[in-house]
């Protein structure tokens, strides 16, 4: 009886790594686009841009590989699946813990674009005067709807600075405020959608950045941000000369934090350590574009506020400044 136990032991061992082969093959490819995706090539369609946008959402193929090696009793699976989430914990197991405590030299910043079909201006900029913020970042800012955020704002936030279609909304005094030159060659006609200007804050002056990159496209032949990706590199440019220590971003920049074509930004300034906050679309948020990045500071935790008229949902983030 023993015998025969053991062999059928045996043939169930083999069995299931027989069928284990495919399952178990794609656990390993799924670990391998999650700790290498940086070596998969941007052309043609920009692939691995495409890949990076929704990295996080990788991490699902976990499922029903575990599903199949628990149902059909396969330990190949089992131990296979454990590298795609060995990977996964890597990259963004840290954005599941909860935010460092909030400290004296904090600063609460929102950003939000706030759509150029919104319905509601009015009740938006009640929206985010109710957040807490010390700062509103503003894209999509449309001649029409201006005065209504200006009017709901001002009492709260005196002090604001509009370039284009982007605006900043300030508890504390402006100064030095101009506008960013990151529109692509590619473009003709009027198109102002950065600015720049220092916030004196009761913890030192800080550089406050405002952008809205190009928007990208998803295509049959893969995604198009080409445009997207210049404006990345002409706004790494005015960051790195940037000559006052501390440095906030915060814009519709139409691309994740994992995306290279980012990585003019990325690698100058620090990205947020805590919390996914899934911007975009506001209806079924799949993906952060709106982005809020740091320079001799922390960004320490960021979340999403509620829907308001616009197709993304705004984001807050606390900044702790070093």
């Amino acid at each position: 009886m023993e015998r025969a136990a053991a062999e059928s032991a045996g043939a169930w061992c083999r069995g299931g790594r027989t069928r284990g082969r495919l399952p178990a093959v794609l656990a390993v490819l799924t670990a391998g686009l999650l700790a290498f995706h940086r070596t998969v090539p941007n052309t043609p369609g920009r692939v691995g841009s495409l890949l990076e946008s929704f990295l996080p959402w990788l991490g699902l193929a976990v499922v029903p590989l575990l599903v199949y090696g628990l149902v059909r009793r396969t330990p190949v699976v089992l131990v296979a699946v454990l590298l795609p989430v060995a990977a996964w914990t890597r990259l963004f197991g840290d954005l599941l813990l909860p935010a460092d405590p909030a400290g004296p030299r904090d600063l609460v910043v929102v950003q939000h674009n706030v759509s150029d079909m919104n319905p509601d201006p009015a009740d938006t900029a009640r929206a985010l005067a109710g957040s807490g913020a010390d700062l509103i970042a503003l894209e999509e800012l449309v001649p029409d709807a201006l005065p209504a955020y200006e009017r709901v704002l001002a009492a709260r936030y005196p002090h604001h600075v509009v370039r284009g279609t982007v605006g900043l909304w300030s508890r504390h005094p402006l100064s030095g405020a101009r506008t960013l030159d990151i529109k692509p060659a590619g473009l003709t006609g009027p198109w102002s959608r950065g600015l720049r200007a220092v916030a004196a804050t009761p913890h030192g002056e800080v550089a406050v950045y405002v952008a809205h990159l190009p928007s990208v496209r998803i295509v049959p032949r893969g995604m198009t941000s080409g445009r997207r990706d210049e404006s990345a590199v002409r706004l790494g440019r005015e960051v790195a000369a940037e000559p006052v220590g501390r440095v906030v971003l915060l814009g519709d920049l139409n691309g994740t934090v994992d995306d290279r074509g980012l990585e003019p930004l990325t690698s100058r300034l620090e990205v947020p350590r805590r919390g996914f906050a899934f911007s975009f679309p506001a209806g079924l948020p799949l993906v952060r574009i709106d982005q809020v990045m740091a320079r001799s500071a922390t960004v320490a935790g960021i979340g999403t506020l509620p829907a308001t008229g616009s197709d993304h949902l705004p984001v807050r983030a606390r900044i702790a400044l070093d």
